[in-house]
């Protein structure tokens, strides 16, 4: 698996991760460019299922296995079947431990949400892996004499999560999280032949734990490096938005929320996330960051991340209902030809109204919307024209909406200007 638009004439694939910020800490610069630049080698990262999906946090990772197998390596996507039920420490408080039985749950939808980042064909082709399959069968007594013999415990409370947790208290359960994920790494080694681990920042310990331990059974060589930690300029966190978490399962974040995560990213951001994210070629990117430069409010960049994001995770289908329905909310567009999914979830963006019964006015829809303060402000604004019902100006204070208007049967857009609108859902 190649693709052309990543660079091997101009750049390196080292040069190319590094000029995206992708590189933040390694075992060995020399020998990490030796391993990637030279001939196809296996790497894995790993995804614990703490939750029923994946979420937007977890791209950086996905992406860069994606860019890595572009570029001729192997990818192992290691789900913890094993280290899921453990979970690895927080700094605040002790993990909830969930059943067996839901994290095999979570195990398969995440493997399935895996699938569209990578070929699954091919010399290179990606493979699933599950942790479960050689922690599930170790016993205590194993575990304590192949694995815990190799861990100097002075060295693990050194950690920093460690001991960030000391005062507070930490079970063993958490403190052996570093054993397991090591135990991967030389597990993998000796199955596969991995010769590569990545993960986010804060899994550094963790993941040199695992190449010392490697060393220490007398394999390897075996290489590391870490991505950073995605942020916000303005100091909130990644991934979070006023509804929680950006999930890339359609049922927990629809797509048309998931395009709008992106399409509003800030400006100080969306140069940064192309680089990390984006498969376009770092001219094209460059050519994106100066003209968001020149011309920030056209938001060029902002809507290239996104139609390219949503339509690697959710398809080309949903990317173009989610455009359309973007333009269709704003009067540049046909209502008529989006899907009801669509539709509702952009109108859920926006604040859905639900009503039962007749439907009043449009000055009582105003209010009833919140898109006014009280009828008195709603039937200003329809006097003054800014009134839409459907991308429809609404001039008569009187006015109201005949139901063969509802888009599908039961939804209406109201609009106050030109970028504040609305919904309203007339159920049964």
């Amino acid at each position: 698996m190649t693709d052309s638009n990543l660079p091997h004439g101009r750049d390196s694939l080292t040069e190319d991760l590094r000029w995206r910020g992708l590189i933040q800490d390694s075992t060995g610069p020399d020998e990490l460019r030796d391993l990637l630049d030279g001939g196809a080698a296996t790497f894995y990262v790993g995804f614990d299922p703490t939750a029923p999906s994946l979420h937007v946090g977890h791209l950086m990772q996905v992406t860069t296995a994606r860019r890595l197998q572009l570029a001729g390596h192997r990818p192992l996507l290691l789900v913890g079947g094993a280290t899921g039920q453990i979970g690895d420490p927080k700094e605040s408080a002790e993990r909830t431990l969930n059943p067996p039985e839901v994290v095999a749950g979570w195990v398969q939808r995440i493997r399935d949400q895996l699938a569209p980042f990578v070929s699954y064909t091919g010399q290179n082709a990606a493979q699933l892996v599950n942790n479960l399959e050689w922690t599930g069968e170790m016993s205590v007594v194993e575990f304590l004499r192949d694995v815990g013999k190799h861990f100097p415990v002075n060295k693990m409370l050194a950690r920093e999560v460690v001991r960030a947790r000391l005062e507070t208290g930490i079970s063993f359960t958490e403190f052996s999280y570093q054993l397991l994920q090591a135990n991967d790494f030389f597990e993998l080694h000796r199955r596969h032949g991995c010769q590569l681990q990545y993960g986010g920042s804060d899994q550094w310990g963790n993941i040199t734990a695992g190449v010392d331990y490697v060393r220490r059974r007398g394999a390897g060589p075996v290489q590391a490096f870490t991505t950073p930690l995605v942020t916000r300029s303005d100091g909130t966190k990644f991934g979070k938005t006023e509804g929680g978490a950006v999930w890339l399962d359609a049922e927990m974040t629809s797509p048309y929320a998931f395009y709008q995560f992106w399409v509003n990213a800030d400006d100080r951001d969306v140069t940064r996330y192309l680089r990390y994210f984006s498969f376009r070629s770092r001219e094209e990117l460059e050519a994106l960051e100066k003209e968001t430069a020149e011309r920030p409010a056209a938001r060029v960049a902002q809507r290239a991340l996104a139609e390219e994001l949503t339509t690697l995770v959710h398809g080309a289908e949903e990317t173009r209902q989610a455009v359309a329905a973007s333009q269709a909310l704003f009067g540049r567009g046909s209502l008529d030809d989006l899907a009801p999914e669509t539709l509702r979830a952009a109108l859920t963006e926006a604040g859905l109204v639900q009503l039962t019964g007749e439907l009043p006015d449009v000055a009582g829809l105003l209010r009833d919307s919140g898109l006014v303060g009280g009828l008195k402000e709603a039937r200003r604004v329809i006097t003054e024209g800014g009134a839409y019902v459907n991308n429809t100006r609404v001039t008569d204070v009187d006015a109201t909406v005949d139901p063969a208007e509802l888009l599908h049967g039961r939804y209406l857009v109201l609009r106050r200007g030109k970028r504040s609108f609305a919904g309203v859902e007339l159920r049964p």
